[in-house]
C-alpha cells in the first residue's frame, strides 16, 4: 500500500492477483463454451417460411407402428453411408460437436426443438451431434414417448444420414449420435 495516498499501486495489485490465483489453469475455449443447445440461435425467417409447407406435406411418422422399447438400441443408416463411418459412430469414436437434451419436453415441443437444432447444426456444418431423449423409464405403460418420436423423426429428415444409440458413457439407449449431411 502506498502510505501517502492510501491506495495500492498497480504492481501490488498484480502481485495480489497472482497470489490469489495460484497455480490455476486457463480453460480452453471448448471447455469455456456453455451453449444452451435446446435454444439455438436465430435462423433465417424466410428459410422457415419456405420449409413449412414441405414439412406439412411430408409423412409425419414413417414407422408409426414400430414401437420402441425402453432398453432397445436405435440404429438407422441411409444407403451410401460408409459402414466404417457408421461403425466409428456406434463405438463412440466419432467427434460429437454439440448436443441437445429433450428431457422434460412434451412430444410436440421436443420435435420442434429437435427440428430447429438439426437445421442449426446443418447450417453450421456440424457433422455429428448427440440427442438425449431419455430411456422412457417414467413413461409407464405407454413406453418411451420421446425415444419413439426421435427414432421416427430422424428417419424422416433429409439432413440425417444415420443415427445410433450412444455408448454407455454418453447416455446409452437414452441418447443417439446423429450423423448429418454436410452443408
Amino acid at each position: 500500500m502506498n502510505s501517502k495516498d492510501g491506495k495500492h499501486s498497480n504492481s501490488d495489485d498484480s502481485a495480489l492477483f497472482r497470489d490469489a490465483v495460484g497455480d490455476a489453469e486457463s480453460l480452453s475455449a471448448k471447455k469455456r463454451h456453455q451453449a444452451n443447445p435446446s435454444r439455438p440461435t436465430a435462423t433465417a425467417v424466410q428459410r422457415r417460411r419456405d420449409e413449412r409447407p414441405a414439412l406439412h406435406q411430408s409423412p409425419q411418422d414413417v414407422a408409426e407402428g414400430a414401437e420402441v422399447e425402453t432398453g432397445e438400441e436405435l440404429s438407422f443408416r441411409r444407403n451410401g453411408v460408409d459402414s466404417r463411418v457408421f461403425k466409428k459412430m456406434r463405438t463412440g469414436r466419432i467427434s460429437v460437436r454439440e448436443e441437445i437434451d429433450l428431457h422434460g419436453l412434451r412430444k410436440d415441443e421436443a420435435k420442434a426443438h429437435l427440428r430447429d437444432f438439426i437445421g442449426y447444426a446443418t447450417d453450421k456444418g456440424w457433422r455429428c451431434i448427440r440427442v438425449i431423449h431419455g430411456k422412457g423409464l417414467s413413461s409407464g405403460s405407454s413406453g418411451p414417448v420421446l425415444k419413439h418420436g426421435v427414432n421416427n423423426w430422424l428417419r424422416n429428415w433429409d439432413e440425417v444420414l444415420a443415427f445410433c444409440s450412444a455408448t454407455a458413457a454418453d447416455g446409452g439407449t437414452g441418447a443417439v449420435y446423429v450423423l448429418l449431411k454436410s452443408a
